[in-house]
């Protein structure tokens, strides 16, 4: 089975690392084309030089892109792939897209004869690396079974979330979550620590008891107490999915109040520490209006 992976970032080139592997014959594209070569001299796999080229002939193709408008371009731009999909085949969108562009491009395809599944992953660095990604995936049931080897190769716990671009719905709000929690911890520990409490004897008490999150339970202990802060997921990407969240509330007709006050605070986040910060960074604009250093 030939498979077209298109976007070798944090997160892509580790999913794309478990196709590269029999039963498939992998063919990678990235836009610097450097990771491309560099993917294939530690991999198996060919390189290709353009979206079209690599996805000519391919039964399942993969993008894994920053956001909607870069698989637009990739579609739609110069050496698109539009023109190169065979009919018959599957893309799969792994992209943390936005439902309304998601549909409009699985419509566009169906009309070419080609199938279109939204596939956003969760997990990080960590699952990907692993295997054992989180798949929340929008389509037909029909569908989705051609390409499930492929997606199992991958993703872990795989779930049908309903018709195309629910997917990308569950991803945004998910990652919205993420974001409130990130900063109400750091908002309740900047509060602590200011009373003169351990943030170390606070987060005990708090992942032992009803307050406790993710952010509690790993991404503070692990990369804000010891000061690390490693970049494993751009802050500017968390903006953008929360931003969908908030997008999708408006024309829904939701009131919700708090997450777009937490996208109001990601977006003044990325432009306070820039956009290569990584997500869990927005914790030192707290500790900057604070005066004070959660470690």
């Amino acid at each position: 089975m030939k498979i077209a992976f298109l976007g070798l970032g944090d997160i892509g080139h580790l999913m794309a690392s478990h196709l590269a592997r029999d039963p498939f014959d992998l063919v990678v594209w990235n836009r610097t084309a450097l990771k491309s070569e560099d993917f294939a001299r530690t991999h198996k796999a060919r390189v290709a030089a353009t979206p079209a080229d690599a996805v000519r002939d391919a039964a399942v193709v993969i993008t894994c892109l920053p956001s909607s408008i870069e698989v637009e371009a990739v579609l739609h731009g110069e050496n698109g792939m539009l023109d190169a999909l065979r009919k018959g085949a599957v893309l799969v969108d792994c992209t943390s897209g936005d439902p309304p562009t998601s549909r409009s491009i699985a419509a566009e395809l169906g009309g070419r004869g080609v199938e279109f599944i939204d596939a956003p992953v969760s997990g990080g660095t960590i699952a990907a690396k692993a295997g054992s990604l989180t798949v929340m995936w929008g389509g037909e049931t029909t569908v989705f079974d051609r390409v499930r080897p492929v997606i199992e190769a991958f993703g872990k716990k795989i779930v049908h979330a309903g018709p195309v671009g629910s997917g990308d719905a569950l991803k945004a709000v998910n990652n919205a979550l993420l974001a409130v929690h990130i900063l109400s911890a750091a908002e309740g520990l900047a509060i602590l620590v200011k009373a003169g409490v351990d943030p170390k004897v606070a987060l005990d008490v708090i992942n032992a008891s009803s307050g406790r999150s993710n952010s509690s339970e790993n991404l503070i202990p692990q990369r804000v107490l010891t000061r690390a802060f490693p970049r494993t997921f751009r802050l500017a990407l968390l903006e953008k999915d929360i931003g969908i969240a908030a997008v999708m509330a408006d024309d829904l007709d939701a009131r919700t109040p708090l997450l777009s006050l937490t996208a109001e605070r990601f977006h003044e986040a990325r432009e306070r520490l820039g956009e290569e910060a990584d997500h869990v960074e927005a914790v030192k604009m707290v500790e900057q209006e604070n005066g004070i250093e959660i470690k």
